[in-house]
């Protein structure tokens, strides 16, 4: 069987499409579709029905994507071993962060990860926690930031931080940079993302618990677009100081600690624990860490 069949028939399960993975692949889409058409002739099998919309896994398609990231995992791990032995690191790894956090982490990371390991290509991308977490079990992504995540025997945890969340309101609205208690909050109408987003799940938990119902103003998936309809007075968020910090215009902007109890969603580093971590893998978990705690704070 052919890696390079493998490869590219999971790309195109993974995209759903021979266009999207022909450009993905940097391949012409003829000769994409003959590679995986010789890969069902030479399993006697259907792999994927074509269809006008792209295709579609058949069962046997299924079963050969499950084991054939598997598969290219292994190859890729010994390649990098290999790499290893030779005195570099080697391979590629594919990284997660929530939107909120990747303005501020995605530099730094990719400044530390070129300096350490310049053999190897870095891959980030965002996503909410729940995507991430479908991704780090499905092998597309190999380490992700995740907020409030729950024990799952498939996935390893590493605590992290502790990130502390504002009221944020425009400059010029009274009670600028006083203390609200929690339970005040729902008094306040508010712009915040739709569920479930892991920040607007631990804030409507946390005012649940203590017999507060949140007043939603608006949903908006989206720091920057939040911000601008806070600047426009469609209303108040909650966001971490960074986000605001890191704002296109952060002057626009007061915050206000909430107090009695706080907002602090727990940040954790997740891999796939099914999926043993290549070296290059370990590696860049620990210059993630490393990034994170300098620039987020210890928790």
């Amino acid at each position: 069987m052919d890696f390079k069949q493998l490869a590219y028939f999971v790309r195109v399960a993974e995209l759903g499409s021979f266009t999207r993975a022909s450009t993905a692949l940097d391949i012409a889409q003829p000769a994409l579709s003959r590679q995986v058409r010789l890969l069902e002739v030479e399993l006697r099998q259907t792999l994927l029905m074509r269809n006008g919309r792209g295709v579609t896994l058949t069962e046997a398609g299924k079963v050969l994507l499950e084991h054939s990231r598997g598969v290219l995992h292994q190859m890729e791990r010994l390649r990098e071993e290999l790499s290893r032995v030779q005195g570099s690191l080697a391979g590629r790894v594919a990284i997660g962060l929530p939107p909120t956090l990747s303005k501020i982490l995605t530099v730094p990371i990719t400044r530390e990860f070129k300096a350490s390991m310049p053999d190897a290509t870095l891959s980030i991308s965002e996503g909410l926690s729940k995507t991430m977490l479908d991704s780090l079990l499905s092998g597309r992504l190999d380490i992700a930031l995740l907020y409030n995540a729950l024990p799952s025997p498939d996935i390893d945890l590493l605590p992290l931080v502790e990130e502390e969340l504002m009221l944020v309101q425009r400059l010029g609205d009274a009670d600028a940079g006083k203390p609200v208690k929690l339970r005040d909050i729902g008094k306040h109408a508010l712009i915040i993302p739709s569920r479930p987003n892991a920040l607007r799940m631990h804030v409507e938990t946390e005012l649940i618990n203590i017999g507060v119902q949140p007043k939603i103003a608006m949903e908006v998936d989206g720091v920057g677009a939040i911000l601008d309809l806070v600047a426009d007075g469609a209303g108040k968020a909650i966001l971490s100081s960074n986000a605001v910090t890191t704002a296109a215009h952060p002057k626009r902007y007061s915050t206000r600690p909430i107090i009695d109890p706080g907002l602090r969603p727990k940040l954790f580093i997740a891999i796939n624990s099914r999926r043993p971590a290549t070296g290059t893998q370990q590696a860049m978990l620990q210059l993630l860490e490393k990034v994170a705690r300098e620039i987020l704070g210890d928790s």
